[in-house]
């Protein structure tokens, strides 16, 4: 198969402040890549994946600058499409000093990435991979944005491929919570593997404990969920297995955004070695705590060799 992952969804050039401060105050910033599913791409590539991403970009200096960067971690970027009439998404990033969730202002609606539609996928590329990984913020950005994640799930699963989704909610980007709840939702029990967040699930499902989230989707088709807690680390279970792993150490909370993604990367990168739910949580829960440790999202990642040194 060409790829062992493939991701859809928007990738944004990411300013982030060089001091803390509100920022409207911050007059110097340096760049990063930001986006869900470009995170987990960049993840998945580190971790000895070959990846492929669909998207789209304009052909301004920022489009530059990320296409270099995925095509630097090594992505397959055939079928993101450059587009002279439309333009990049970017963000703007604040930092703390107090562990908590950085300030983020974004400069999305109406960006290439958001005038994805169903059209743009090429079924041969995407079907020839083993697996798909996707999230809730893609679907997120527009109405064609999310019939085109609608439509890549309900290739994969036509043609037998594993699917992994994390809801990776959005309230800003959705009319009403409920229109979240109800498409998320739909998109989750397309997938073979759930990883929510334990306050996601509990929005998503109604119920309270994480057993009861699993429950919820392994009824509506799951193989397997995992349940992120934060410094509780994880629950887990499977058709025949369920269990818990606890967070590693972290030494000081730098910068919790990026987190969930690197869980997702640990995951799904290891399921797809063959590993057992438990190890493939535990991998989760590791890069998990890498990732609140550093500024930018992807720095936390670890390569192949990192993971080996790791015994993960």
């Amino acid at each position: 198969m060409a790829n062992d992952v493939v991701v859809f969804g928007e990738m944004m050039q990411m300013f982030v402040a060089d001091t803390p401060g509100p920022l409207e105050t911050i007059t110097t910033f340096h760049k990063r890549t930001a986006g869900a599913e470009t995170n987990t791409a960049i993840g998945f590539a580190r971790a000895g994946l070959r990846v492929g991403w669909a998207s789209r970009l304009g052909v301004d200096s920022m489009a530059r600058y990320l296409m270099g960067e995925m095509q630097r971690e090594g992505v397959d970027c055939s079928r993101v499409v450059c587009d002279p009439t439309q333009r990049t998404g970017f963000q703007f990033k604040g930092r703390v000093t107090d562990g908590g969730d950085p300030p983020v202002e974004y400069h999305r609606k109406g960006s290439a990435a958001s005038h994805m539609t169903p059209a743009d996928i090429d079924a041969s590329w995407l079907t020839s991979a083993r697996h798909l990984h996707a999230t809730g913020v893609f679907p997120a950005i527009s109405a064609t944005a999310l019939a085109t994640a609608r439509k890549t799930l309900e290739l994969m699963r036509a043609a037998g491929r594993t699917i992994s989704f994390d809801p990776n909610l959005r309230p800003t980007l959705w009319a009403t919570p409920e229109d979240m709840r109800r498409e998320i939702n739909a998109l989750a029990y397309q997938a073979d593997w759930v990883l929510p967040g334990l306050e996601e699930g509990r929005f998503l499902t109604g119920e309270s404990t994480p057993e009861a989230i699993a429950h919820h989707y392994l009824q509506r088709g799951a193989k397997l969920v995992a349940v992120k807690l934060g410094p509780q680390g994880a629950y887990y279970e499977g058709v025949s297995t369920s269990g818990r792993v606890p967070a590693f150490p972290v030494a000081e909370v730098v910068d919790t955004v990026g987190a969930g993604d690197g869980f997702a990367v640990g995951v799904v990168s290891a399921l797809l070695e063959g590993a057992s739910l438990e190890q493939a949580v535990r991998r989760g829960a590791w890069i998990g705590a890498r990732a609140v440790q550093v500024l930018g999202d992807t720095e936390g990642l670890p390569t192949r060799e990192e993971l080996a040194q790791a015994g993960l």
